[in-house]
């Protein structure tokens, strides 16, 4: 009925980590690294790197975020590089976002250029972490520059 076949079938599976938590009493002066996700609800002074990262309302960032999915609530003040990213109505974001996917809500507000990754960055977006969009001439198509305020 038992058989040592079936436990190792149910070992094999990927197992899902919980998601880091930072919060909102907490301040990290810093850099933040992880291949998991990391919900930060407190404040980073310092880039962070992390697979998916989810800014409450009340967090903020000031640093490079370097991550395959960004959901932004609060303040950001630095360039975000990922493959998805979302910017809710509460979200207040100040630098460049890097992005593959990019949604904008009503309300959010973002001060900066918006970049689509080419083909070579998304392959490999962290490869990119010196590249100054300032420094690198842009395509008129390729960057927009997007204030959205909200009321």
């Amino acid at each position: 009925m038992f058989s040592k076949a079936d436990k190792v079938k149910k070992t094999k599976g990927q197992v899902r980590a919980a998601p880091s938590l930072i919060s909102t009493d907490l301040s990290i002066t810093g850099n933040l690294q992880t291949p998991g996700e990391v919900q930060l609800d407190g404040t980073v002074d310092g880039d962070v790197g992390c697979g998916k990262l989810m800014i409450g309302e009340k967090a903020m960032v000031s640093g490079e975020i370097t991550a395959d999915e960004v959901v932004v609530r609060g303040r950001v003040t630095g360039r975000i590089k990922a493959r998805t990213v979302q910017l809710t109505k509460s979200a207040k974001v100040i630098g460049d976002i890097w992005h593959d996917t990019l949604a904008i809500e009503a309300g959010a507000y973002l001060e900066g250029h918006c970049k689509r990754n080419d083909a070579a960055q998304s392959a490999d977006i962290t490869t990119h972490q010196a590249v100054s969009t300032e420094a690198t001439p842009a395509r008129k198509a390729d960057v927009i520059t997007a204030r959205i305020a909200g009321s």
